[in-house]
C-alpha cells in the first residue's frame, strides 16, 4: 500500500510539473528524497520515465483533432497543414535524440542528483526572467501555421538542454521558441506536441533497459505503474488547461521566481542536513 501511495504522489507531481516550465524530472528526484524508493532503484528509474506515458495521453486526448491529419472534418488544406506540423515536430526531435541516446547512461550516472537539479532550477529560473524582461519584439509566428522549419530546428536544439535534470523540457523548448520568434502560445503548444514522440521514445528506452537488466513486473508492480500513469494523465489535463489559460494573460516570470526559490531551498537543505 505504501508503494501505491508513493505512485499516487509521484503521478500528481509528474502531471503538474511535466507541462509547467519547472522540471518534472527535477521535482520527481526531489520528492523521492523525502518519500523513499518505489519497489527498487531499477524499478523507480524506469517508473519516473514511463509514467510520462500518462502525461502524453493527456496531450493526445486534448489535441486529437488538431493533431489528426486524417480527420474527415478537415479540409484538404487543413490536412496538409497538420502533416506539415508533424514534419516540424520530427525535425525538432532530431537534436535531442542524436545527443541523448548515446549519453543516456552517462547522464543517469552523473547528473541525476539533487545538487545538479538545484543549480539548474536556479540558472534557468534566472534565464526565464531575463528573457521575459528583454523579449519585447513582436513575434514572427503567432499561429502554428506560421512556425517555420528553421524555428522548429532551433526549438529542437534548445531541447538538448533538457537532458540535464532540473532544466525542464517544456521550459527549455518554450524559451527556445520565444528566442526563435514564436509567441508564448505557439511556443507552448508546439512544446506539447513535441513531447509526444520525445516522451514516448524515452519511455520505450527505459522499459527496454529495465527488461534487459532482468527486470520483471509482478502484478503489484504493474498496478503501481498503472496508478502513476493514470494519475499523471488526469492531473496533466488540468495542468495543460491551466497553462494555456495562464499564458493568455501573463508571462513566465512567476515560474522563474519559483524555480530560483525552490533551487535555493534545495541547496540549503542538502548543505545543512546531508
Amino acid at each position: 500500500m505504501l508503494d501505491f501511495l508513493r505512485a499516487l504522489i509521484l503521478g500528481i507531481v509528474e502531471g503538474i510539473t511535466e507541462w509547467l516550465p519547472i522540471s518534472s524530472t527535477g521535482h520527481l528526484i526531489l520528492v523521492q528524497e523525502f518519500i523513499g524508493t518505489i519497489v527498487s532503484e531499477d524499478f523507480e528509474e524506469m517508473f519516473d520515465v514511463v509514467i510520462q506515458l500518462g502525461a502524453i495521453m493527456a496531450v493526445v486526448v486534448l489535441y486529437f483533432h488538431k493533431l489528426n491529419p486524417f480527420s474527415p472534418s478537415k479540409s484538404k488544406t487543413e490536412k496538409k497543414q497538420t502533416l506539415t506540423l508533424w514534419g516540424k515536430v520530427l525535425v525538432a526531435c532530431l537534436p535531442a535524440a542524436a545527443i541523448g541516446l548515446p549519453l543516456d547512461d552517462w547522464i543517469d550516472a552523473h547528473l541525476f542528483n539533487s545538487v545538479v537539479v538545484a543549480l539548474t532550477l536556479i540558472i534557468y529560473g534566472v534565464w526565464f526572467i531575463i528573457i521575459e524582461t528583454k523579449n519585447k519584439k513582436e513575434p514572427k509566428a503567432k499561429a502554428l501555421e506560421e512556425l517555420t522549419y528553421k524555428q522548429a530546428a532551433i526549438i529542437g536544439a534548445f531541447q538538448i538542454l533538457a537532458l540535464i535534470p532540473g532544466t525542464s523540457r517544456s521550459g527549455s523548448t518554450i524559451i527556445g521558441g520565444m528566442i526563435a520568434g514564436c509567441s508564448r502560445f505557439v511556443a507552448t503548444e508546439f512544446t506539447f506536441f513535441l513531447a509526444i514522440p520525445v516522451m514516448f521514445g524515452a519511455s520505450l528506452l527505459k522499459l527496454l533497459k529495465f527488461f534487459v537488466k532482468g527486470g520483471m513486473f509482478t502484478a503489484g508492480q504493474f498496478g503501481v505503474l498503472a496508478v502513476g500513469m493514470i494519475v499523471s494523465f488526469v492531473v496533466s489535463i488540468l495542468a495543460i488547461r491551466f497553462l494555456i489559460g495562464y499564458i493568455k494573460k501573463k508571462d513566465f516570470k512567476a515560474f522563474g521566481i519559483y524555480r530560483i526559490i525552490l533551487g535555493i531551498l534545495v541547496l540549503l537543505y542538502f548543505l545543512i542536513f546531508k
